[in-house]
This record gives structure tokens, sequence and C-alpha cells, in this order.
């Protein structure tokens, strides 16, 4: 599959419809507007946000105001079955990669979103029955039905990543990774993507709203670390947190779930930033409480 680039920050939407801010359809269309116009051009879904309904009011917003398609990437991810009275015939919350939901699931999405394709599909969670082949002959049909751009995995660890690699091109990882989850830099997770040439995006990138409500065990000295940083920086904390992120080799792209456009502007913003290592080491230390090993 050829390579495509998915330019950060990415707009997360899992928020935007009844799982969050209830958007109306001009609500919708303002946000888009908005994101636009600051240079963000990348927008994430998952078919089962809303309770499958995000994409349809995202489409929606799109069909009565019509967008320049060429200039906006569409990101949808699908494999869980939820239960939901949307889905009266999810009997029990699931995983499915076969082949027949993967297609299913990308046909509807591509309706919902008044589009004809999309720029990534990704699969949502690692499937204990996923079959590489199954995925790979879905993935290649839709691609070669000009339906998909690209492909990529949602939450997979490296093992599990190889498990595809041989039957179809990895091109992107979403991930959680933040200051207050760095899971990813010691399981192998983003040396894998490295290594491998496939770019990682980062869910929760400001931590979930961690740091705001201090609920990590050390909130504070990480708080009182970025006010430092940011002084020294002349930006805010926010971008100081996302630069840390962008800092890493890999070259991590946010995904923020905000239905706020400042903290997307805010995350442009931090493209700019380039935290000096001792830097980058000082809010790593802050996060673990210790200097590193």
């Amino acid at each position: 599959m050829k390579p495509i680039q998915i330019p950060g920050p990415i707009a997360g939407c899992m928020r935007w419809g009844s799982w969050g801010a209830r958007f109306s359809r001009s609500e919708y269309k303002n946000m888009i507007d908005a994101c636009l116009d600051a240079g963000i051009t990348s927008f994430d879904h998952a078919d089962i946000y809303g309770d499958y309904t995000t994409e349809e009011e995202f489409g929606e917003a799109i069909r009565s105001a019509p967008f320049d398609r060429s200039k906006m990437q569409l990101i949808s991810k699908c494999g869980i079955r939820m239960i939901t009275p949307n889905r009266p015939e999810h009997q029990i919350k699931s995983y499915d990669t076969s082949a027949q939901h993967i297609v299913e699931s990308v046909e509807r999405s591509l309706k919902n979103l008044a589009t004809d394709y999309l720029d990534l599909l990704l699969i949502h969670r690692p499937d204990p029955l996923l079959q590489p082949d199954e995925v790979a002959a879905a993935v290649i049909r839709l691609q070669d039905a000009g339906k998909i751009r690209a492909f990529g995995v949602s939450n997979f660890l490296p093992h599990q990543m190889e498990m595809l690699s041989p039957n179809i091109a990895i091109s992107f990882n979403q991930i959680e990774c933040s200051l207050f989850a760095r899971s990813p830099l010691t399981d192998g997770t983003l040396h894998y993507c490295l290594q491998h040439h496939i770019t990682p995006m980062a869910w929760a990138p400001l931590g979930g709203g961690m740091l705001d409500e201090e609920s990590h065990p050390h909130a504070r000295s990480i708080l009182q670390c970025c006010r430092q940083l940011a002084e020294k920086y002349e930006t805010g904390i926010n971008q100081i947190l996302l630069a840390w992120l962008l800092r890493h080799p890999s070259g991590i792209v946010p995904v923020l779930g905000t239905t706020r456009i400042e903290r997307l502007i805010q995350a442009k913003e931090a493209e700019s930033i380039v935290l000096e290592r001792e830097d980058w080491f000082r809010l790593l230390q802050a996060a673990e409480g210790e200097e590193v090993a």
C-alpha cells in the first residue's frame, strides 16, 4: 500500500456527539470550519462513537455545507461490536475482524461520512480470533476498490503488529501515549514503530485530564515542571506536554479528543517547539518521581 501522510494534530471526534458535547449540525459545521481555518485537516472517527451515530452526524454536516474533501483526511476504526439499541443484533460486547465485518463496516462508514474513501482505516482493538490472512484480504479488496488509502491498527503491541505485518503493510498504530501513559516507551511499541516505519498516533496525549484533576501521583511535580518549561519556551502547559511527545524520534502524531478548538490550536503551536534533551528528561523525571535509572 502506498504510504500516505496524515498531518497532525488530529481532531478526535469521539466526544463531538452523544458521548460528549452533543453537537448540533451547525455546531459540527462550525467546528469543522474552525479546524480547517486553523490548518487542522485530519479527523479521527470510529464506527462505534456515539453508539454508532457520530459518523453519520459528522457526515450530515458535510452534506449540508460541502467541504473540499481533497483538503481533509478522514480516519475511521472498526472491529468492536458494542451492545446498544442501535445494534440490537449484538448480544454481547465482542471483537470482529472477519473480512465480512471489516468490509461492511467500511461501507457503512463511507455512507455515514458522506465520502467515497477513507484516508486511513484502523483495526480498533487486538482481536484474539484475528486471522491475518482474512484481514489482509479485506484490506486489499477495499484498497483495490479505492475505498481506503492506508491501513493501520489501534492499541496493538509489537507482537500483535508482527503477526499482521507479513500479510499486509501497517502504516499507523494509534495508541494511548502521554507523559501520564508512558508504557509505549518501554514495552517496545514505539521502538517497533520506529524500526518498521509505522507512524504512531497518540490518543489522550494530554493525559485524559489527569493533570487538571491532579489524580496522577506525580501531578504536582509534573505541573511544576511544565510551568517552568512553559516560561522558558514562552508557551503554555498543554503545548509543553505535547512537545514532549513530538520530541520522540518515532514521529508521534497527537489525536486530541476535544470539543474545544483552542486545544487543537495549542497542539498546532506545539509543533514549533523542540524541547532540549535535558528538558525532555526533566519532564520524564517529574512523571516517574525519580531520576532515570
